[in-house]
């Protein structure tokens, strides 16, 4: 796979998953999160706003991933936002379901990594 492909990969499962936030944060969150947690109303807020991180995010990524300048420092900056949801999920671990916590940290410090090869492609 192209790295230009696995970006855009990474943007459309971004935009995707911020998606499925909007619509039914509690839903999605309870995986993640904890259906205790995702129940608190402070939860969906908050899941709300990284639902619109992700979708602008991934939307970035796509239309700047055939600029030279910037569609490098765009897939840096997604992976840097996928390093802190890894890291704030590991931090939290004792906090979390075991099996989000894993999953979480899986795919997002996977997709922070492939960021960064990413970057390094398109620059």
């Amino acid at each position: 796979m192209s790295p230009r492909s696995a970006a855009r990969l990474i943007a459309g499962g971004r935009i995707a998953l911020g998606a499925a936030v909007l619509a039914a944060p509690e839903r999605v969150t309870a995986r993640w999160l904890g259906a205790e947690n995702a129940r608190h109303p402070a939860v969906a807020d908050l899941a709300r706003g990284l639902a619109a991180r992700d979708i602008a995010l991934g939307l970035a990524a796509l239309q700047t991933l055939d600029d030279r300048r910037a569609g490098p420092r765009v897939q840096l900056g997604c992976a840097l936002a996928d390093g802190a949801d890894a890291l704030g999920t590991l931090l939290a671990r004792k906090h979390l379901p075991a099996l989000g916590a894993i999953g979480t940290v899986a795919i997002a410090g996977g997709s922070a990594a492939l960021g960064v090869y990413i970057a390094g492609q398109l620059g």
